[in-house]
């Protein structure tokens, strides 16, 4: 999905699965810890407070043995439609990401916004393929959830 916000980065993926089962698969932290990350990563949880303004702290290990510190904030959790996160470490940004139910599929947006087109820029080479990879474990998780 093309965005005209140069500080923004915006990833869309239509998955088979109902809101609520997408929405579980982020307020469940035993979930979120099996598909939260690009291929290749694991997390360890420190504290999860999947709550307005609670707290999530989690190390992302990285494939060659990097661990990544991350700190983020629960801005906006409005059931089963919208979370907004803000990843307070480096690089900031605030990522709103939205459920839309299409004909019994869901489609996911996830809205990155950036302090400037500058930081942006940066990451895009990055970030653009690991949010591809990370709505493919997604995907994968999804798929392990029954009702």
């Amino acid at each position: 999905m093309e965005t005209n916000d140069l500080r923004e980065i915006v990833t869309t993926r239509l998955v088979d699965a109902t809101r609520e089962q997408v929405f579980r698969a982020y307020e469940e932290p035993e979930r979120l810890a099996r598909w939260w990350g690009p291929n290749g990563f694991s997390s360890t949880f420190e504290h999860f407070d999947f709550r307005p303004g609670g707290e999530w702290k989690f190390m992302f290990h990285g494939p060659d043995g990097t661990d990544y510190p991350n700190h983020l904030a629960w801005r906006e959790i409005d059931r089963p439609a919208r979370i907004v996160v803000e990843h307070l470490s480096q690089p900031h940004f605030v990522m709103t990401m939205t459920l839309t139910p299409e004909v019994g599929r869901t489609r996911i947006t996830w809205q990155q916004r950036f302090d400037t087109p500058e930081v942006r820029e940066r990451v895009a080479a990055i970030c653009a393929p690991s949010n591809e990879q990370n709505l493919d474990r997604l995907e994968a998780e999804l798929a392990r959830i029954t009702d």
